[in-house]
C-alpha cells in the first residue's frame, strides 16, 4: 500500500510525500536512511552501546529479516519528489492489555537536509492510518529523555506519556 499526502513548506510550493512499506526494490533506500540514523543521530548514539549496536552488517540482517518475515513487522519509508527522505521501523507485539496486536515504533529518522519541513509528521500520520486500517489497537514508542523535538512531535500526533522507563538487556 502506498499513501500520498501534500505538504506546504513555509508557504513555498507544495511537496508531495509518498509513504510505503519497504520492498526488496526499496531496500537500499531503507539501508541508506537507517544507517544514517544509527551512525549520526545524537540521541541514538547516547545509548547505542547499551543496545548492543553491531553496525551496518546487523542493519542488513535486520532488513533481510523484515523482507522474509512480514508477520514480524516492516520498515516504513517516506519519499519527497521521488527521493528517500524518511524511515522508521515497526515491529508487531501481542498486548495482553488490549488482547491483540500492537505496533512498536523505533528508529524514526528524517534526513538532516529535509528536517523541519513536516516530513516526519506526514510519515507518521500515514503510518497511523495504515495501522488503524490493519486493526492494530496501539502504537508504542520511546523517546530519549533529552529529545524534546521528538517528544513534541509524538504528543502533537496524540501519543501520551506513560511515565515508564524503558530498559534493555543485551543477550
Amino acid at each position: 500500500m502506498e499513501l500520498r499526502g501534500t505538504l506546504s513548506v513555509l508557504g513555498a510550493v507544495s511537496m508531495e510525500v509518498t509513504c510505503r512499506k519497504m520492498t526488496k526494490a526499496h531496500r537500499k533506500d531503507a539501508e541508506l536512511l537507517l544507517d544514517l540514523f544509527l551512525r549520526k543521530d545524537v540521541n541514538y548514539l547516547q545509548t547505542s552501546d547499551i543496545y548492543g549496536d553491531e553496525g551496518l552488517s546487523a542493519l542488513r540482517r535486520a532488513l533481510a529479516l523484515f523482507l522474509r518475515r512480514k508477520d514480524l513487522g516492516f520498515v516504513w519509508l517516506a519519499y519527497a519528489s521521488g527521493c528517500p527522505v524518511g524511515a522508521c521501523v515497526v515491529s508487531y507485539a501481542i498486548s495482553t492489555s488490549v488482547g491483540g496486536l500492537v505496533a512498536k515504533l523505533d528508529d524514526v529518522y528524517v534526513s538532516a537536509l529535509r528536517r523541519r519541513e513536516g516530513i516526519a509528521t506526514q510519515m507518521l500520520t500515514a503510518l497511523i492510518r495504515e495501522m488503524r486500517e490493519r486493526g492494530l489497537r496501539r502504537i508504542d514508542t520511546s523517546v530519549y529523555k533529552r529529545n524534546r523535538s521528538a517528544t513534541y512531535l509524538y504528543k502533537k500526533l496524540g501519543f501520551r506519556e506513560l511515565q515508564e522507563e524503558r530498559l534493555a538487556l543485551v543477550l
